[in-house]
Order: C-alpha cells, then sequence, then structure tokens
C-alpha cells in the first residue's frame, strides 16, 4: 500500500496547516491511519491515530487542544489540522496505515508508510 502525504510547506508562527493522506489501494479504506513527525536530529514522535471508519481518534498528550485527525468516511484521505503552529513544529510529517486499527503510539504499529511532507514554520 503506497501513501501519499500532501499539504505540507512554509507556514507563519501562529498560522494553521492541512495536510492529507491518501492512497490509490482499495484497501486502505480498512486500515487506520496514524500521524508522526520528525525533525532533524530528533526520533520520530507520534501525533495520533484515526480508526478506519474515523470513529475513534487518539491524539498524542502535548498535541491536544492544537491537533484535529478527522477523516469524512472509510474510502476518503485522513486529514490533519494543526493550528498555533510554532518553530519547533518544523518536522516532516508522515502518515501511516495500520492493518490492525490499534492506533498505536508505537511506529512499529503501522505497517505501510508515506514519504512525507516537510513543514517549514517561520518565527
Amino acid at each position: 500500500v503506497q501513501l501519499q502525504a500532501s499539504g505540507g510547506g512554509l507556514v507563519q508562527a501562529g498560522g494553521s496547516l492541512r495536510l492529507s493522506c491518501a492512497s490509490t489501494e482499495p484497501s486502505f479504506a480498512a486500515y487506520g491511519t496514524g500521524w508522526f513527525r520528525q525533525a532533524p536530529g530528533k526520533e520520530r514522535e507520534f501525533l495520533g491515530a484515526i480508526s478506519y471508519d474515523g470513529d475513534r481518534v487518539r491524539y498524542a498528550e502535548f498535541m491536544r487542544g492544537r491537533l484535529t485527525i478527522s477523516k469524512e468516511n472509510e474510502k476518503k484521505p485522513v486529514n490533519l489540522e494543526m493550528n498555533n503552529l510554532k518553530p519547533e513544529d518544523t518536522a516532516t510529517y508522515y502518515c501511516a496505515a495500520s492493518t490492525r486499527n490499534t492506533l498505536g503510539r508505537n511506529p512499529a504499529s503501522y505497517d505501510f508508510w508515506g514519504q512525507g511532507t516537510l513543514v517549514t514554520v517561520s518565527s
């Protein structure tokens, strides 16, 4: 399953961004999706995840209030919206699909990964 994350770019501090994760593979509709990010020199960190049908969402505690992950239905892309961006949010953002729909925090919970989209927040 190939995933495509899109929507990254240059954003000013205090602004917001919207990323999208999609796949042309029909099986993607049955998988949970997680979002991670990785800044240079740092480990990949979990941001949040959503079940295949959009009914269950889990957020990393440090992202609560700034992050919304959504999905209209099983066949639609998964969206990530983040507000009040800060320079420390600069990173490559990845989406990943889990065949087990566990909404796990551990990257090992995910079976397929997108190539990542770079988000740069300017001060």
